[in-house]
């Protein structure tokens, strides 16, 4: 390790920027949202160099470097567009033991300001020692989307509670147990985002009032329909913080993927006409794993919340008094019919969608007549053996046999395949497809000639 990672504290502290240029503006920003005394040495100034001196915010200097305008500062900054002007700023600063960062030539410098993830009082200061500033602003970028934005607030909060902590819990193992459960707090977390003091002193009350092993919760998370990619990225945050994850069969390979690494998995995995675990079932083992102090969550494809019985289990959380929050996910006809270039909507075709179970005769009769009527898209899910029932009835009630149809297998993943043909021939399409597969009945399926792309 040839650069020693450190923090500094630059409030009210003088620090030199050489450079007046659009490079020792991104500097001054950085400098200035960091509280330090700022005094500025250039010839020439970009305009908000000259706001900022007008705001009382900063120092110009319009010289030339000086070595002597080095003395009392904490940090030199070298940003100027001259090679040789840096290395005499960089030359002086080392002569008087001062630490001085020379933008892009690291190989001159005695500091580097690294790519920083702020979410303060939470910094994440990221480095590749000035071999590969770009792969550290691209690794920044990938940690900034995986962070929510209010985290920071739940830093600051953590930190006007570490004396009653450090009080109220004896031993090490149970304070961390304590912070853990605090910072997975996702409605703690919420709460703190949306300013609401009142209710996060009530939530944190709580958690210092019950025993830690007590302190369990489910988070239903909706899984998308298949790629990966398409997992939002909350969703994602919360399978990387979970204890225990319980999922189904239409969770993907490449979304378990991103489990965290150390969490149980139990699968409860269902296939049309058998159920492996049954429902009643599924309901107990969330209880159990969230009365064991856990941090479960329930992943599931597509959406939890459509035709994913997502209610059904948060109800069964709310009669024992397990508290819980929902993530939504991608549901599959938005996922499938864009990944198959076909629009749910369109002005010519279709002005509105209805999204039905393919479990006709388990759910009851549906409104047929309804289903029939023109522009609109008919999105069936869980359709394929009632395929040939689905096609009878749409015919009985009126709906042409011409209706441009698609069946879309295992949508959005590498294994995608897309049955396309009218609706008298869908009971010949879902004999050629395999489960899982959405069937989607509507003018717009004959946009897929022209719409597809994956």
């Amino acid at each position: 390790m040839n650069w020693f990672p450190l923090f500094c504290d630059l409030r009210h502290k003088a620090v030199l920027l050489v450079g007046g240029g659009d490079v020792a503006e991104r500097k001054a920003r950085l400098l200035l949202k960091a509280g330090a005394d700022l005094r500025v040495c250039a010839t020439r100034f970009s305009s908000p160099f000259y706001e900022w001196q007008q705001a009382g915010k900063l120092t110009l200097l319009e010289t030339r470097f000086a070595p002597e305008q080095i003395d009392g500062c904490w940090l030199v900054i070298a940003a100027t567009d001259s090679k040789e002007v840096n290395q005499y700023v960089s030359d002086s600063a080392e002569a008087r033991r001062v630490f001085c960062n020379v933008v892009d030539a690291p190989a001159q410098a005695s500091a580097i300001m690294p790519s920083v993830v702020d979410r303060s009082p939470l910094l994440i200061a990221i480095s590749s020692s000035g071999d590969a500033p770009v792969m550290a602003r691209l690794l920044r970028e990938k940690i900034e989307a995986l962070l929510p934005q209010h985290l920071g607030k739940v830093a600051a909060w953590a930190g006007s509670l570490r004396p009653r902590v450090k009080t109220t819990f004896n031993g090490t193992g149970q304070r961390r147990r304590f912070w853990e459960k605090l910072f997975q707090h996702d409605r703690l977390a919420q709460t703190l985002a949306n300013g609401d003091q009142h209710r996060a002193e009530k939530l944190t009350e709580a958690l210092f009032q019950q025993p830690l092993a007590e302190h369990g919760e489910v988070v239903l998370v909706g899984a998308g329909p298949g790629d990966a990619g398409l997992m939002t990225l909350k969703g994602l945050q919360q399978i990387q913080q979970a204890d225990v994850v319980v999922y189904d069969r239409l969770v993907s390979d490449e979304v378990m993927e991103l489990v965290r690494r150390d969490a149980e998995r139990i699968f409860v995995g269902k296939r049309a006409g058998y159920h492996c675990v049954p429902q009643e079932s599924i309901n107990q083992i969330l209880l159990e794993q969230a009365k064991l102090g856990k941090r479960v969550v329930r992943l599931k494809g597509g959406d939890p919340f459509i035709f994913g019985r997502g209610a059904e289990e948060l109800e069964a959380l709310t009669d024992s008094g397990i508290p819980f929050s929902v993530v939504p996910g991608i549901t599959a006809a938005s996922g499938c019919s864009a990944y198959s270039g076909i629009p749910l909507t369109h002005r010519d075709y279709a002005q509105s969608v209805r999204l039905v179970t393919g479990h006709v005769q388990k759910e009851g009769s549906l409104d047929w007549q309804n289903l029939a009527a023109e522009k609109q898209t008919l999105v069936f899910y869980m359709g394929l053996t009632q395929a040939p029932e689905i096609e009878r009835q749409l015919l009985a009630h009126g709906m042409s046999g011409e209706m441009p149809v698609a069946l879309v297998e295992n949508g959005t993943s590498t294994r995608q395949r897309v049955f396309s043909g009218r609706l008298d021939g869908l009971a010949s399409l879902a004999a050629q497809a395999q489960s899982p597969s959405l069937i989607i009945v509507g003018r717009v399926a004959a946009l897929r000639d022209r719409l597809r792309w994956f």
